[in-house]
């Protein structure tokens, strides 16, 4: 009788063994298909999302155009004034701010 039990204990050892390594490994796998289908929700959902709407325009009244243009201009004059920039340098920024 003893060598009954015994070769039943290990059986019944080994069965446990065996259930609760497969039960970890379920739910491992389990944990990572959750985690891909999070991921690939979350890839979906950015992909369908609508863009953002462009910002609106700004547009300034005609005398606040120009105040800035202004504006810009004697910055420029300033910075060629104190050698900062080169006279072609110069014309190029003031041919691009009146949109020559």
């Amino acid at each position: 009788m003893p060598g009954l039990l015994r070769g039943v204990a290990r059986t019944a050892v080994i069965a446990g063994t065996a259930t609760s390594v497969s039960n970890r490994v379920s739910r491992r796998q389990a944990g990572r298909w959750a985690r891909q289908d999070a991921e690939q929700s979350q890839a979906q959902q950015a992909a369908t999302a609508p863009p953002p709407p462009p910002p609106a325009p700004t547009s300034l009244a005609p005398e606040d155009e120009m105040s800035n243009k202004i504006a810009q201009l004697k910055d420029l004059g300033d910075l060629k004034s104190q050698g900062v920039l080169s006279e072609s340098e110069f014309e190029a920024q003031k041919a691009r701010i009146l949109g020559f």
